[in-house]
């Protein structure tokens, strides 16, 4: 059985499954310098990285705002979400002036992204698998003692894709404790 990406396109779709199609993940590598591993694959295999990496985007972030309807099967679109790169404009002008949110009928072009950066990620190695030594402090064999660093993993999201989701929202985290307030 293959997979059918259902891209969500700002209407809260409730079978929607990525945040970007194979059309936006060849766009966003068309400018990417590392491109390689996302054009050597199959658009089959773009396709289910580009599903994998909604569904982590969606599980490791916790975006601003709250979703526009209770049915929508990912996070986004979200109404209220505050727009960090609205331009205000003075109120003398007489322009329509721009939201300070995010339109509630979107998805923002660094989630779509994102989404890319991290399907590129995934077609490269398995980044939600258990690092190696998972679990132990040392490892014998013979004369070669090896040691690990419980705290030295790598995350699952990429620091890129980290970096373009942060003004949206903050990741989740397992040691938690501290939580951004936002005040509407």
């Amino acid at each position: 059985m293959s997979l059918t990406l259902i891209k969500e396109t700002g209407a809260g779709l409730v079978d929607a499954n990525s945040y970007a199609d194979v059309a936006d993940g060849n766009a966003y590598h068309d400018g990417h310098l590392y491109a390689s591993a996302w054009t050597a694959a199959t658009d089959a295999q773009k396709a289910v990285a580009l599903v994998m990496a909604s569904r982590l985007i969606d599980a490791e972030f916790q975006f601003n705002g709250t979703r526009t309807n209770a049915v929508q099967s990912l996070q986004w679109p979200r109404a209220r979400c505050p727009e960090p790169d609205a331009i205000h404009v003075p109120l003398q002008v007489l322009l329509p002036i721009p939201s300070d949110f995010v339109r509630y009928d979107s998805v923002p072009k660094a989630v779509v992204q994102a989404t890319c950066e991290m399907a590129r990620e995934l077609l490269i190695v398995d980044r939600t698998a258990a690092p190696a030594g998972e679990g132990l402090k040392y490892y014998n064999n013979a004369a070669v003692q090896t040691g690990y660093d419980k705290n030295d993993k790598r995350p699952v999201l990429s620091q890129v894709a980290q970096v373009m989701l942060t003004k949206y929202g903050s990741q989740i985290s397992a040691h938690g404790g501290v939580v951004r307030l936002q005040r509407v």
